[in-house]
């Protein structure tokens, strides 16, 4: 980026409202919001007035309290139908769910997070809680860390936060021992999760490795309850032979 630039005021500002709302979905007041952004109420409210005209912002009865409009939607679901990776994705996940009957997802690291981009949904009541665009530290999942793994230290360091934030009991959160289980998730090929991200929810990853280093991969998650001798051994396979397919695809369209 230029050296020089600047950025706008008022565009910064209304991204970090929409990136705010897009972190819960519970409404915000006017003064949360202003506290949480540090942005003077007079200012936020014509902020949020005008992006209520424009679909951007809803607001409740009072109009005091705010949420994520239907534009937003419109926006995300454009930016999936348009992503290549999704639409070669689609048929391997298919796959996978059919095979396991779990919760299959693909997923893109996105900074020191993990993000949603596909999922195909469990058949059993007992089942990992997820969305797609959801955003989850990478370090505290699967695809998270089969991704990180492909990262050099130096690039890590600029990535992830300190410290690394907890989310059960089991969440990895002292560096060292994270940088020890991700170079045996280079060596091994895949990552696991062990209750790290949802206590119950075990989690298994592969990384989708084009482009290098890999933005992409494909999980099966399934609740420890459910896992057997052999179970999880059968699920890396399972993804490695997706991983294979979706190589032997891209060789196909990258010939024609």
């Amino acid at each position: 980026m230029d050296a020089g630039y600047q950025p706008v005021k008022s565009a910064d500002r209304t991204l970090e409202v929409l990136e705010l709302l897009a972190s819960s979905p519970e409404r915000r007041g006017l003064g949360e919001l202003a506290r949480a952004l540090d942005i003077p109420k007079s200012s936020l409210h014509g902020i949020l007035r005008t992006m209520a005209r424009r679909g951007w912002v809803e607001t409740d009865a009072t109009g005091t309290r705010f949420k994520l409009g239907v534009r937003a939607l419109q926006v995300g679901a454009a930016y999936l139908d348009a992503d290549p990776a999704v639409g070669l994705v689609a048929g391997v996940l298919d796959g996978l769910a059919a095979e396991f009957g779990e919760t299959v997802h693909l997923g893109r690291l996105d900074g020191p997070y993990v993000v949603y981009l596909a999922k195909r949904e469990s058949v059993h009541p007992l089942r990992l809680f997820s969305a797609v665009g959801r955003r989850l530290p990478a370090h505290a999942t699967a695809l998270g860390k089969v991704l990180l793994a492909g990262r050099s230290e130096a690039e890590l360091d600029a990535i992830l936060p300190d410290p690394l934030p907890t989310l059960t009991p089991h969440t990895i959160t002292d560096r060292s021992a994270l940088s020890a289980q991700l170079a045996v998730v280079r060596e091994q090929g895949y990552a696991v999760d062990r209750e790290e991200n949802t206590e119950g929810i075990a989690c298994f990853a592969v990384a989708v490795p084009h482009p290098v280093p890999a933005t992409d991969a494909i999980s099966i998650s399934v609740p420890v309850a459910r896992l057997r001798p052999g179970t999880a051994e059968r699920m890396i396979d399972a993804l490695r032979r997706a991983v294979a397919q979706l190589d032997s695809a891209r060789a196909a369209l990258a010939h024609f």
